[in-house]
């Protein structure tokens, strides 16, 4: 979340044009037009298609592109523009609504008796890894640039630091925190980037469904280990191409147990291949245990993977944090036989709640010592690394 103010992008917006740092906003993408051909429209549209705007600016523009307000006629070029940019907008809400959620969510996790955690892209792009499905997002941009051409390429920040210097982020670490305090008892994570693992989550704790980028396993014997930096492949094996998804799953080493000599494999889960049934089967037995499930930075759009989110007791109690909708926001916002709400939905960045979240949990006092010791955490993963 920005700490300055963002001009709002709606020609006709009747709030001054201007987004106070931590207010709603929506940030959407739509596609490239010249800006010869963009006079007369009613969002100030980027050259790759981007605006921001207040939420309330963003649901008139959406009712002016389906002809809801009929003494302002909308160009067929800039209906485009915005059926375009609702795919994949970007939702921020209040620092109010944060506050309240924060306040919320804290609760659910202390009164819970088996709470687990449900991780995607989203928590793992402060740490300069790009996601998915964002407004700036890997497969986002892939596909603008197939339908509408290279000029409508992100002109986002590009997010794809080199692996071996990637530290956890505040929600990293406040995850294990929370796991370390008994509040957390699971961890599912959609991740291969390792980052769970480097903040202190034991393999015991941790489902990584797609795998691990730091980790490797032999086909021969299939141990498994820690790999400290990543290895180059085809320097002392012969590649292999998997006969699933195409991708060669060597590594480039060779099993380190006596009389083996196979070769290590990376144990990422690429499109085609299958999850690895250890690790699904662990996921679904602690997902059928959970009473709270505390989804962050996913959209919940990948099978079998989303489907573990509600097979814990009923009532499902949701918490999700990201930017974009799922199809298991309703389950955040049911309410119980007392009137309550039994889970909760924010829209925003992931640091942004879990900084509020750990304030609640930890108190004034414990929060800084905590937050304190960052440094001294980073030294730490700079070890495990070397």
């Amino acid at each position: 979340m920005t700490s300055e103010n963002i001009k709002c992008s709606f020609t006709k917006c009747d709030q001054g044009h201007v987004i106070p740092p931590r207010s709603a906003r929506v940030d959407v993408r739509g596609f490239h037009v010249p800006k010869s051909k963009r006079k007369g429209m009613v969002v100030d549209w980027t050259d790759d298609g981007s605006a921001s705007l207040h939420m309330t600016c963003w649901q008139r523009v959406c009712d002016l592109a389906q002809g809801k307000t009929p003494n302002i006629k909308l160009c067929k070029k800039e209906k485009d523009l915005i059926y375009e940019a609702e795919q994949t907008a970007e939702f921020h809400d209040s620092e109010e609504c944060f506050q309240n959620e924060a306040l919320r969510v804290a609760a659910l996790l202390r009164d819970s008796a088996y709470c687990i955690g449900f991780t995607g892209a989203g928590i793992s792009t402060a740490a300069g890894i790009g996601d998915y499905r964002g407004i700036h997002g890997q497969w986002t941009n892939n596909d603008k640039t197939k339908e509408y051409g290279p000029a409508s390429a992100s002109f986002g920040l590009n997010l794809h630091s080199k692996r071996d210097h990637l530290l956890p982020t505040y929600t990293h670490e406040a995850i294990y925190k929370l796991m370390d305090m008994g509040l957390i008892k699971y961890l599912i994570s959609q991740n291969t980037d390792g980052l769970h693992k480097l903040s202190g989550i034991p393999s015991d704790k941790i489902s990584e469904l797609h795998g691990n980028g730091y980790e490797e396993k032999c086909d021969t014997c299939g141990s498994r280990r820690m790999r400290r930096k990543s290895t180059d492949q085809h320097l002392r094996v012969p590649p292999q191409e998997c006969c699933r998804c195409g991708c060669d799953h060597r590594t480039g080493n060779t099993c380190e147990i006596p009389g083996c000599n196979g070769y290590m494999m990376n144990t990422i889960i690429n499109f085609g291949d299958i999850l690895e049934e250890f690790v699904y089967s662990s996921a679904k037995e602690n997902g059928e245990k959970a009473d709270v499930v505390l989804c962050l930075g996913t959209t919940l759009l990948v099978s079998p993977a989303d489907e573990l989110v509600t097979l814990g007791k009923k009532p499902n109690r949701l918490v999700i944090c990201n930017r974009q909708p799922t199809p298991y926001d309703d389950y955040c916002n049911q309410i119980d036989e007392h009137g309550a709400q039994i889970g909760s939905r924010v829209y925003g960045d992931c640091d942004r709640l879990m900084k509020l979240v750990m304030r609640f949990i930890l108190g004034e006092d414990h929060i800084k010592e905590w937050e304190d010791g960052r440094d001294q955490r980073i030294a730490l993963y700079d070890m495990t690394r070397t």
